[in-house]
């Protein structure tokens, strides 16, 4: 049999027998043999793709800029180390971070021209490091990357690879990684959020958003978010939320204040919010931030933190360590893929792209105007 890949014509006696018996299997609906047959064929597929190619099509920052500045370009096929794997792309998801990334204001990105930008993927593994053991050919995985996502194949350490959830697309699969990573890692390590405790969320219905609701909903915690329409609102409260404010329309301090406060706030705003979450904030109470949109300077009373015990913290995932991200990896595996399985948590897309319209989904990201995640189709 003559097989063609993306226009390359290759021939397989192995691909062939395989193909005939995976037939069979769906035509007498021999359903585990067929997924199995199936995995095995992807895995020719993507290898004879692979090996035919040294060069993939990836989306490159021209230099700091707008949208505009985002090109597709044929760039080399990263090659493993030993300790990572080499994905071939199906789904990428887009952040707020890769639009820092793009303007040269991500923290610690330096120059941005050349880069691909993308933090997180799901896909197909076709090559595996010497040093991998958990992995293998043909598995399917989503990743966490510090950069690299938007493009046919990234190279990432074996050890930020999760599995694609059971019955999970790879377009859902895509859309966990960064957002679950950072939630887990601010709202519940370091907001320390328990069952029981009130968490308050700005941007209720970006990615981090509904995934901070979902989870910290699904963990027995009380949610409050606010927005910036009734529609988002609607979505959010939907999501698990207890109460969402629309911020144009209501002065969510006053709003919160008269629910005797809360425990946690997980802050992506900064500027003038920064000395209301203060106030809003409980005895002890927690202070995340994970970007600040509205302006990083502020000024608030920190004789009030000393006596109210305020905890003030934050961070930001990609320039962490590998170690890190593999530990905090294995953390979310334990602690959200039971949830995921369990149908406590869903995944909330709201466009896909193609590759070659990232320019557009990075300024439907700028607008703001969508309610969940943004993602990429390779």
């Amino acid at each position: 049999m003559v097989g063609t890949v993306h226009g390359r014509v290759f021939v397989s006696e192995r691909y062939n027998n395989l193909y005939r018996a995976l037939m069979i299997a769906l035509a007498t609906m021999q359903r585990c043999e067929y997924a199995s047959l199936h995995r095995r064929l992807l895995i020719i597929h993507y290898q004879t793709k692979y090996m035919n190619s040294e060069h993939m099509q990836a989306v490159t920052v021209a230099k700091a800029g707008g949208p505009e500045m985002l090109q597709v370009r044929q760039q080399p096929v990263p090659q493993p180390a030993v300790h990572e794997v080499l994905v071939r792309v199906h789904a990428a998801g887009v952040n707020r971070p890769d639009v820092l990334l793009r303007q040269g204001k991500y923290a610690g990105s330096g120059d941005v021209q050349g880069l691909i930008p993308g933090l997180e993927v799901a896909g197909t593994i076709v090559q595996c490091g010497a040093e991998v053991t958990r992995w293998q050919e043909g598995d399917a995985v989503c990743a966490l990357l510090a950069v690299g996502g938007y493009a046919e194949y990234v190279a990432v350490d074996a050890r930020h690879c999760l599995p694609v959830p059971a019955g999970w697309s790879f377009i859902e699969a895509a859309s966990l990684p960064e957002t679950v990573f950072t939630v887990w890692h601010n709202v519940f390590q370091r907001g320390q959020l328990r069952g029981g405790e009130t968490l308050l969320v700005h941007g209720g219905s970006s990615g981090i958003g509904i995934t901070a609701i979902q989870l910290a909903h699904a963990l027995g915690s009380r949610v409050f978010v606010t927005a910036g329409s009734d529609e988002k609102c609607e979505a959010c409260c939907t999501l698990g939320a207890d109460r969402c404010i629309n911020y144009k329309t209501e002065d969510f301090e006053a709003v919160l204040q008269a629910e005797g406060g809360v425990d946690v706030v997980l802050d992506m705003v900064g500027g003038d919010y920064i000395p209301k979450n203060l106030r809003l904030l409980r005895d002890d109470g927690r202070l995340v931030f994970i970007n600040a949109m509205q302006g990083a300077k502020a000024e608030f009373n920190a004789l009030e933190v000393m006596r109210r015990r305020l905890t003030i913290t934050g961070s930001t995932l990609r320039p962490r360590s590998a170690g890190f991200k593999a530990a905090l990896a294995a953390e979310v595996e334990k602690n959200v893929w039971p949830l995921l399985a369990g149908g406590l948590f869903k995944p909330v897309i709201y466009k896909v792209f193609e590759l070659d319209e990232a320019a557009a989904a990075h300024r439907l990201m700028e607008s703001s105007a969508h309610i969940g995640k943004i993602m990429l189709r390779l």
